[in-house]
């Protein structure tokens, strides 16, 4: 128990200090191994034993093999919408409908729209930031709320939504049989109260900022909007559509695959749609192709940490205390879904590792499968997002220029402890009866 602690901590440890994840990961599995006795090597170990190297390639190969081409197409629609100017189109029309006096609100509804219509959230966060900056620099709004702004509008309410095109709303379907718009009621619900409530909280915090006098600092290396011809925020808007309809009409018969084709589908309407506005739609496709290995690297790697760590004995034991917490079923798999994402630092991997060891077992317990497939994929985003996620390190220091000091505690309320309540609230809607 104390080497899988302990693994936990030095991975985020290593995150905090900047470490790469695809060093960090292997290093704090290594901490893992040797602290549970687990041979290093498959030559050290017997027949079908458990073993470092093996398991920890196993998790990240198994999960590169189930998910690669999703991460791929889903990169390569978010460069498209992003060197066409189609994302910048529909977030420039969002922030100039709502407008100044709504500063915050326009951030988070244009990340909104964009990840819900299946943008890579990475890609949403470099699309919206420019913007962004802009905004909280005209109303002088302390910058550090800006990545909790980014947050909120892109992994919160939209992320593990019933529709989402994101694949933490698709990884249950594999191994609950469901639909991407499993338990859509009470999903809605949800999803308005984690907006609403985020939002308010978010508004409260930056508020509180200013009285004590915090104010916007520029910075010489900040980026200038770029005032390009850009194409009709409908041009954006279609291709999002086009994602939305791909996949509700094909999910019933492709599952997962339904996916690859929506988003496939996406890419081919922004391109139709907005061919004369691109720089270079093969270099986009090219950085696409290199976001989508740095992205699935970066959650692989963790994936592979998890395999390592639950092939420990520890780790059996904590899963077992967590799946026979008394009441609901319901909670023992939302607390060890979102513990289990918590200590790989992803919600897709913590997902990936969970479901295959929970699902048959809440299933030969009679668990409705549509209320588990919508607890899981909301519960996947809370603990995911601690110091260590790929994306809170990439949109805190790498997009925004920040610290974790500073930006970090904002985040950390909207996609921790928002989603958190928004799965208390699911499983008491479902215990109630609604949407089943």
């Amino acid at each position: 128990m104390i080497g899988l602690v302990g693994g936990l901590a030095l991975l985020i440890f290593l995150t905090m200090k900047g470490m790469n994840l695809l060093v960090a990961g292997p290093l704090s599995a290594l901490f893992v191994a040797i602290f549970s006795g687990m041979p290093l090597f498959p030559q050290l170990a017997a027949e079908g034993q458990a073993n470092l190297v093996g398991n920890y390639m196993g998790g990240f190969s198994g999960f590169v093999t189930s998910w690669y081409l999703m991460f791929l197409i889903g990169a390569i629609f978010g460069k498209v919408m992003e060197d066409s100017g189609a994302a910048d189109s529909v977030s420039r029309f969002v922030v100039e409908k709502l407008g100044m006096k709504y500063a915050v609100l326009a951030i988070v509804a244009a990340c909104a729209i964009l990840t819900y219509g299946g943008v890579s959230l990475f890609v949403v966060a470099f699309s919206v930031y420019p913007m962004a900056l802009s905004l909280f620099k005209q109303a002088n709004l302390p910058r550090r709320f800006i990545p909790a702004a980014l947050a909120h509008g892109s992994v919160t309410f939209t992320m593990t939504s019933a529709g989402s095109p994101e694949i933490q709303n698709w990884i249950p379907i594999e191994f609950l049989h469901t639909s991407p718009w499993a338990g859509w009621e009470v999903s809605l619900i949800v999803a308005v109260f984690m907006a609403v409530f985020g939002y308010w909280w978010l508004k409260r915090m930056i508020t509180k900022a200013i009285k004590k006098g915090e104010t916007f600092v520029s910075r010489e290396s900040d980026p200038v909007m770029e005032d390009k011809v850009l194409p009709n925020p409908m041009m954006g808007i279609v291709p999002l559509v086009v994602v939305l309809i791909i996949s509700f009409f094909f999910h019933d018969s492709l599952k997962q695959s339904a996916l690859i084709l929506a988003l496939l589908g996406g890419v081919i309407a922004t391109y139709l749609l907005n061919r004369k506005y691109f720089k270079n739609f093969w270099d986009a496709v090219s950085e696409g192709t290199l976001g989508a290995l740095i992205a699935i690297g970066n959650t692989a790697a963790v994936v592979g940490f998890g395999g390592v760590a639950k092939a420990v004995p520890a780790f059996t034991t904590a899963v077992d205390l967590m799946t026979s917490i008394p009441g609901s079923p319901l909670i023992g798999g939302a607390i060890a879904v979102s513990v289990i994402a918590g200590m790989t630092g992803s919600s897709s991997g913590g997902q990936a590792i969970a479901l295959p060891l929970l699902a048959p077992h809440y299933m030969e317990m009679g668990v409705n499968p549509e209320a588990l497939h919508r607890v899981v994929a909301i519960s996947s985003g809370a603990l995911d997002t601690l110091p260590h996620n790929g994306y809170v390190v990439t949109t805190v220091r790498a997009i925004c220029g920040e610290t974790h000091q500073d930006a970090y505690w904002g985040v950390g309320a909207l996609t921790v402890i928002v989603p958190a309540l928004g799965v208390a609230l699911a499983i008491i809607l479902f215990s109630l009866g609604l949407g089943i």
